[in-house]
């Protein structure tokens, strides 16, 4: 099979996965949980290129596991932080612009839209599991990277859930911990997690996947993650215009002193 052929397969796995996702908005009412299915969607790209290998090699082992790993872990807490009948504001917001049609439009602006973003974004995964170099240095480094990510945005998602669950802080800004040397610590995390698999293709030869990483970076800083979380945070939580000064948006880094 050829790699477009297999590329392919991925994509229908995907669209499979989102029809099924579909359908569930469906019965609920709520289209919340494709944020759940986001990390689920790479998975099934993954899970379903082994059956048209002769064999899986060890890269794509490695990567298997690693993505496995990030998935299972980012939708499970993502249902449970989502968890409940309320649909989420962002998504109570396009299903009112989208009216009366929403829940038959919603299967391409939605479901069908995180599918094909997704499909892209795994170029890396189709690349290490296709490959036959030998692992190297660059792959020590990708794996170091993913790693380090998932960690990273595992410990900024456990110490926002402990903030959120004191009732105390209610409008109040996380500014400590990991939070005390980014504004986004996840999405950073999220960011390493990409750039990692991008490195650990690269080793094996797929220097078209950089396309996953770059894109990846560009929705987190400037389309779903960054921008959008501050468009108007500073307005709910004036607290979050000193966090803005003293606290780097992305990338973790000293605290600055306010002049």
């Amino acid at each position: 099979m050829s790699m477009t052929e297999l590329y392919l397969e991925g994509l229908y796995a995907m669209l499979a996965f989102a029809l099924l996702g579909w359908l569930l908005s469906l019965i609920r009412q709520n289209v919340t949980h494709v944020d759940s299915m986001w990390s689920l969607f790479f998975l099934v790209a993954g899970i379903s290129y082994i059956p048209s290998l002769d064999s899986l090699n060890l890269r794509g082992m490695i990567v298997i596991v690693l993505l496995t790993f990030w998935s299972l872990r980012l939708s499970v807490y993502l249902t449970w932080r989502n968890w409940g009948p309320h649909e989420d504001h962002r998504y109570a917001a396009i299903r009112q612009n989208n009216l009366p049609h929403f829940k038959w439009t919603s299967i391409y602006i939605v479901f069908g839209l995180q599918a094909l973003l997704a499909w892209i974004i795994s170029l890396p995964i189709l690349g290490s599991v296709l490959s036959n170099n030998p692992l190297n240095m660059i792959d020590m480094i990708g794996i170091s990277l993913t790693v380090f990510g998932i960690v990273w945005e595992s410990i900024a998602d456990w110490q926002l859930t402990k903030f959120k669950q004191d009732q105390t802080n209610k409008n109040k800004v996380l500014n400590h911990g990991v939070w005390r040397y980014s504004r986004h610590p996840n999405y950073f995390g999220e960011c390493c997690v990409w750039w990692g698999f991008f490195l650990i293709a690269l080793a094996g030869g797929a220097w078209w996947s950089i396309l996953s990483a770059l894109l990846m970076t560009l929705l987190l800083l400037k389309v779903s993650g960054v921008a959008l979380l501050e468009k108007d945070i500073a307005e709910r939580r004036p607290e979050y215009l000193n966090y803005l000064k003293t606290t780097n948006a992305f990338i973790p880094g000293k605290p600055k002193s306010q002049k």
